[in-house]
């Protein structure tokens, strides 16, 4: 038997998931000073990582594959640097998923902390490989990152049930 409310809650559930990235794109581009823009925390990632904790039903391999692809369009990098990096971020992500009993607060940022860290590695060892260049300065973006992680998770986990 189908109620009528799980369906919304569904609805209103993807909606929001739809919303958060739109949210966390718009604040990947936002202009900021040169000075600033190396302490940019990697927000796409972040809310990716946060949904692939959360809500592993709704995000997954396909939709860190696109929002990397977006990331790749929005920040003017080589197509399929970040959505690789993405897809190996979600691989990861779902493997340590697996060996954690209980995701409290602190296990959610251990398990971000790698995927953030699987992430910029991953983009590091594909511009070497690419580009032949390496940028040391988004090593402070990568520490912002897992610095901000509860901002992230506090703002959106009041939309997980």
């Amino acid at each position: 038997m189908s109620y009528p409310d799980s369906e919304n809650a569904k609805v209103l559930l993807i909606a929001m998931i739809i919303i958060s990235f739109v949210i966390a794109s718009s604040l990947n581009v936002y202009p900021l000073s040169p000075s600033m823009a190396t302490l940019r925390p990697m927000i796409m990632i972040m809310v990716l990582i946060f949904w692939l904790l959360f809500q592993p039903r709704y995000v997954g391999i396909f939709t860190a594959f696109t929002i990397g692809l977006i990331a790749d369009l929005l920040l003017d990098t080589h197509l399929g640097e970040q959505a690789f990096a993405a897809v190996v971020v979600a691989l990861v992500i779902k493997i340590s998923s697996i060996y954690v009993r209980q995701l409290n607060t602190i296990s959610a940022w251990l398990i971000a902390s790698l995927g953030l860290i699987v992430f910029q590695l991953n983009l590091w060892v594909l511009q070497m490989a690419i580009q032949n260049t390496f940028v040391a300065k988004s090593a402070l973006s990568l520490l912002m990152s897992i610095i901000s992680w509860p901002l992230v998770l506090s703002a959106l986990r009041k939309f997980v049930r």
